[in-house]
């Protein structure tokens, strides 16, 4: 077979949600697959470090596609030129759009639509960009692939997509992400929290993760329990932060929660594997790959009870209310204080995340692009 693939979020140094998937699906996809020849299609100059194998050739498309309007040129105008022009047996795209000009078949990856229910945490030309092409996507799609039960029940709910089109992948942590002993433990906390342990959240500052919940409840454990732990927040600051920033400047313990900045991938897994606990309250999550990755880590989980948490963490995490900052400071204590807590969590989360691989997603996608020919 030829397929071609969306490859623009693969950027070296850059990979985050979607570029983390592309990349791991895409790498195991083409190895495990010599026999068929894949053209990766670029948005602008790339690294040969992504051209996995020598079944697969990277190709350049004007223009970079970084901005709705450019996104819909690059779509509907560079790659709909590309496939038509070559005829591939499919195009694989794991960013949530497509073609919907090229008369190939197409498989698209949805990663979640909370721009339905959060428009107000998106920017505004972003969300009506989503709002319009998504339904008309889906619509094109020959097979679509998400990264959960729940997604996929919410494409169905929402825009009324056949279940039987849609198929979960799920995403995976990534190898490296392993329990730490102790002597690497003490050099983190050392490092980042003055030599205390810590509770941790990995991903971007943006009301819809909800960090404010997170200071708020941490707050609150100060207060009732008078502790000596430190909270750290690990991500960029993504936008809609002033109100985060206004907190964390006012909080009384500002003195207590530590914002690193960017690190290096060696240093993320390091300071997640160091952590006492992750903290992960999102208001509306696809997936929530930083569950997996703790748990991978021996590091148990504080999570809300919403969307797609509950269906990755299963009974290896505890669980609250997205307004619910007392509970999370009471969890908080019981997952610091609580050891035989801790060993049952952490026994859970051995359990789970081994369910969760990143073979298993990319032969999800290869068996997807397969039927979207065969249709």
């Amino acid at each position: 077979m030829k397929i071609v693939v969306n490859a623009r979020f693969l950027i070296k140094d850059k990979l985050e949600g979607i570029g983390w998937f592309s990349h791991e699906v895409l790498r195991r996809m083409v190895e495990a697959h010599p026999e068929d020849e894949f053209i990766f299609l670029f948005d602008r100059p790339f690294d040969d470090t992504f051209l996995y194998a020598p079944n697969v050739k990277g190709v350049q498309l004007f223009p970079p596609a970084r901005h709705p309007f450019l996104w819909y040129l690059w779509f509907e105008l560079a790659v709909k030129r590309y496939l038509n022009k070559h005829k591939p047996d499919a195009f694989f795209s794991p960013d949530g759009s497509l073609s919907l000009k090229a008369s190939c078949p197409q498989v698209m990856v949805c990663h979640d639509i909370a721009f339905m229910h959060y428009p107000e945490y998106v920017p505004k030309l972003v969300n009506k960009y989503y709002r319009h092409y998504t339904p008309k996507f889906l619509k094109r799609a020959d097979r679509v692939v998400t990264v959960s039960e729940f997604v996929k029940s919410d494409i169905h709910s929402t825009y009324n997509t056949s279940k039987d089109k849609i198929v979960v992948a799920n995403n995976a942590a990534r190898e490296a992400f392993e329990v730490i002993d102790e002597g690497e433990r003490n050099a983190i906390q050392d490092r980042f929290t003055s030599g205390q342990p810590y509770f941790l959240y990995v991903g971007a500052i943006h009301p819809r993760k909800n960090v404010g919940l997170i200071l708020k409840g941490f707050e609150q454990y100060k207060v009732k329990y008078n502790s000596d732990l430190k909270l750290v927040l690990l991500g960029r600051m993504a936008w809609q932060t002033d109100e985060f920033e206004q907190q964390l400047k006012h909080s009384p313990y500002a003195k207590d929660i530590v914002l690193p900045g960017y690190c290096t991938s060696e240093t993320l897994v390091k300071i997640t594997a160091g952590a006492r606990a992750m903290v992960y309250v999102s208001k509306s999550e696809g997936f929530g790959i930083p569950l997996l990755e703790a748990m991978r880590c021996d590091v148990p989980l504080i999570i809300s009870d919403k969307t797609s948490l509950p269906e990755v963490a299963g009974d290896a995490a505890l669980m609250v209310g997205i307004d619910d900052h007392e509970q999370l400071a009471e969890h908080m204590n019981s997952i610091h204080t609580s050891e035989s807590l801790r060993n049952d969590l952490i026994s859970k989360g051995r359990s789970r995340v081994s369910f969760y691989t990143w073979d298993r997603a990319s032969n999800v996608c290869y068996a997807a692009i397969q039927e979207a020919i065969k249709a």
